[in-house]
């Protein structure tokens, strides 16, 4: 997402030369350049390496990485990188960005391996007797597990990212060093093909530009951002460039007015502090440009300033200092001391108007706090097994990494990990606190319930309701910075689907599909046998299947049984026509591809006529009423098959309905209602009235009267206007009985109009 600030630094970047050949130094080097082969100035080099280690490895670590060295180069021999280079360049150009980091020595080791697994066919084994287990386990949580196009294979990428990312959950250093790989590939992008830079870019802006700002690696963060934006928007990114070089010429003289002001202020305030000019990135700009419908002259904060002092109190004396000199805008300050973001970052910001109207952006912070802001975790990098003695940033970035244990534990494919990985990376988030004021950090639009789950999975599970800032409020809430959160939970409550369209995390999101998934196997089972066997039915196959079938048919479906299998279908996972189809095929040629069957198997499914299924209206969360139209008995209702949701029943008439049945028409399914339903059914009755005292009470009776139940009701705000509209949600036994009661409410004096309802509310009781 953030690219380099100028194309000249891009050139030079892109156009590395080969590294020199080493060969041993003296015993307190790492090794030496080949005379016989010289340093091109500007490129990765073994001597820049050796220089960087020596500085803090002792003499025994750096004869280890100098083997590691050597076992890689002979392994990469005769290799090339498309720009030309000898790979071994590459493996070199890692390590050095993980020196900056200071990362020890099996770090480095790895570093240099990183490819050999991957490219050599260089067993895990082999490394392990070479350079011990550690170094082979780093080695292992970087290699892919098939070289995979990421365009032509989706589900071998996502398998990919979710190996390296529990990897990064038991060792931190993976992803320093998978980091540390994927910049400086994106610093010499410039030799590739322009789709795969394009999708390389991409990948690169979807998944690890937020992890490095989830770790607090803002300078990584920041440059993946710059190179990224350059290779997938060109054309913008030289604009751009060009817009912000002449406009450091036009803007120098304000910015040195502010700087020469801000220092003697400092000065004679007797405060030592370093005063920095800085310019916002490119991608920056460009955002702010995109997100506000900004020209670029409309940007004025395109420079800020940065204060670094030497204590903590002092980053609020300056603040006050400046604040003096300059007049603050009202709403623009934040502090990051007293409630860092979720990478650790610390610092106070505040905007103030500088001279000529111009608003300046300052960022105050002390040296360890700008030692975090620019190397996050890898400031801190060790990984250590006691809590006790963790830093706050080390702390939080151990929390982040328990909780993808967490979801891969309740997480059914690679595919759907990723997906909540990708949630909870964004950067935005909100601070909320507990009842006993612990600060809790949430991604932004996270609601009350998502509190619920971040505190554990077990008070998410047996959520009932929740107060926010003291007073009632429903589960779907979002939440907003500074609310004190209550979670109210009973013994008895169990997830609901419906919870899934509003929850934000991806802790929450994975906790409830793997209750929709496990809790109520048994419902989802029964469904999804007898959609399966319907589907077999309709292909005049028996429901019965033959041992060497099914055998042959879990293997393909990587099902570990009937009943999962079974599951799957009820869930909405897998469709039963596709899968009757496939059995089919192997009962034909039991030899035949699964993908090859079933491509093309979509188009004949509206040809293939299924018996209705029968809805009884309680049968559980494995079939579930649409809350979109609340059908009930009398009105003709279709179902849904709903990914990890089951079949969820809407009424015919529904405009959602009939929107997604365009979309996923094979998702569909005829149903009906069966017969002797004994229970009663939600809807919502819109009633009309004129604003007279006593109206609500007398339409609340007559309901009552007609033997029909109220769970809800709400009415206009607007008391002044002649006419109110009153919005019930009541439970009747079927479309009969809800015309009964509507026309005794319609005989009511006072009531103009009452007709049905069938679109959503917010409804507080949620």
């Amino acid at each position: 997402m953030n690219l380099t600030p100028a194309d000249s630094l891009i050139s030079a970047l892109t156009s590395r030369a080969a590294p020199e050949r080493l060969t041993p130094k003296t015993p307190g080097a790492f090794f030496s350049p080949d005379p016989g082969n010289p340093v091109t100035p500007g490129v990765a080099s073994v001597s820049q390496l050796n220089a960087k280690l020596s500085e803090y490895l002792s003499p025994s670590d750096l004869k280890k990485v100098k083997e590691a060295y050597r076992f890689s180069d002979e392994m990469h021999l005769g290799q090339m990188r498309v720009s030309g280079e000898p790979y071994i360049s590459h493996p070199i150009a890692v390590a050095e960005i993980c020196a900056d980091w200071k990362l020890d020595a099996q770090a480095i080791m790895a570093a240099l391996l990183h490819d050999v697994m991957e490219d050599q066919d260089v067993k895990k084994e082999e490394l392990i007797e070479r350079f011990g287990a550690p170094v082979a386990a780093l080695v292992d949580g970087l290699s892919k597990l098939e070289k995979i196009e990421f365009q032509s294979q989706i589900e071998a990428q996502a398998e990919n990212f979710r190996k390296m990312l529990l990897a990064m959950a038991r060792d931190v250093r993976v992803i320093l060093i998978k980091l540390a790989d994927r910049l400086h590939n994106m610093r010499t992008l410039g030799s590739m093909k322009p789709e795969k830079k394009r999708r390389i870019a991409g990948e690169t802006m979807e998944v690890y530009v937020p992890i490095a700002h989830r770790l607090g690696l803002n300078n990584i963060y920041r440059e993946l951002q710059d190179l990224s934006f350059s290779h997938l928007h060109p054309l913008r990114y030289r604009t751009l460039a060009k817009a912000v070089k002449a406009a450091r010429g036009n803007r120098r003289e304000v910015v040195s007015k502010i700087m020469e002001s801000v220092k003697n202020t400092l000065l004679s305030a007797d405060m030592q502090a370093q005063v920095y000019g800085r310019e916002k990135t490119l991608y920056g700009i460009y955002r702010k440009m995109r997100s506000k419908h900004l020209s670029f002259s409309q940007v004025l904060d395109v420079y800020g300033f940065r204060i670094v002092v030497d204590n903590f109190a002092h980053c609020y004396v300056a603040l006050g200092t400046l604040h003096a000199l300059y007049k603050p805008m009202p709403g623009k300050f934040k502090d990051y001391i007293a409630i860092p973001k979720l990478n650790g970052y610390q610092s106070l910001h505040t905007t103030l108007i500088g001279p000529y109207g111009t608003p300046v952006e300052f960022q105050i912070r002390t040296q360890e706090m700008h030692r975090v802001a620019e190397s996050g975790v890898a400031a801190h990098w060790l990984y250590k097994d006691d809590e006790n003695n963790l830093t706050d940033l080390q702390q939080r970035t151990h929390a982040w990494l328990q909780s993808l244990l967490d979801i891969q534990k309740q997480t059914g494919d690679s595919a759907e990990f990723l997906e909540h990985v990708k949630v909870d990376l964004f950067p935005d988030s909100v601070y909320v606190f507990t009842p006993k004021s612990k600060i809790i950090a949430l991604p932004r639009g996270a609601t009350a319930l998502d509190f619920a789950y971040s505190i554990h999975t077990d008070i998410g599970d047996q959520t009932v309701a929740t107060r926010i800032n003291h007073e009632h409020a429903p589960l779907r809430t979002e939440l907003r910075n500074g609310d004190i959160v209550e979670i109210i939970t009973s013994a008895s409550s169990r997830p609901s689907p419906t919870w899934l369209t509003f929850v934000r995390t991806g802790k929450a999101r994975s906790a409830i599909r793997h209750h929709l998934r496990t809790i109520n196997l048994s419902e989802s089972v029964e469904l999804g046998a007898l959609l399966l066997g319907q589907a077999l039915a309709a292909l005049n196959l028996d429901s019965t299947i033959p041992a060497p079938t099914m055998e042959r048919l879990l293997n393909e479906s990587s099902a570990q049984s009937l009943d999962e299998l079974h599951a799957d279908i009820g869930i909405g996972k897998r469709m039963a026509a596709l899968v009757a189809r496939h059995i089919m095929g192997l009962n034909d040629t039991m030899g035949q591809p699964l993908q090859a069957r079933i491509s093309g198997a979509a188009d004949d499914l509206a040809v293939t006529k299924l018996d209705p299924v029968i809805i009884y209206g309680s049968d559980g969360v494995a079939v579930q009423l649409a809350q979109c139209c609340l059908p009930i008995p009398g009105d003709k209702i279709t179902g849904q098959l709903k990914r990890d949701q089951g079949l969820v029943v809407h009424s015919q008439e529904c405009d959602v309905a009939r929107r997604s049945r365009d979309k996923e028409p094979e998702r569909w399914i005829d149903v009906v209602w069966g017969a002797d339903l004994n229970r009663r059914f939600d809807c919502r009755v819109i009633v009309l009235v004129t604003n007279e005292r006593g109206v609500l009470a007398r339409v609340a009776a007559e309901i009552g009267e007609s033997d029909a139940n109220i769970t809800f009701v709400g009415m206009d705000e607007d008391h002044d206007s002649i006419m109110t509209q009153l919005r019930f949600t009541v439970q009747v036994e079927d479309r009969v009985h809800l015309a009964r009661m509507m026309r005794n409410v319609r005989s009511i004096t006072g009531v103009t109009r009452i007709l049905r309802e069938r679109g959503q509310w917010s409804n507080p009781a949620n």
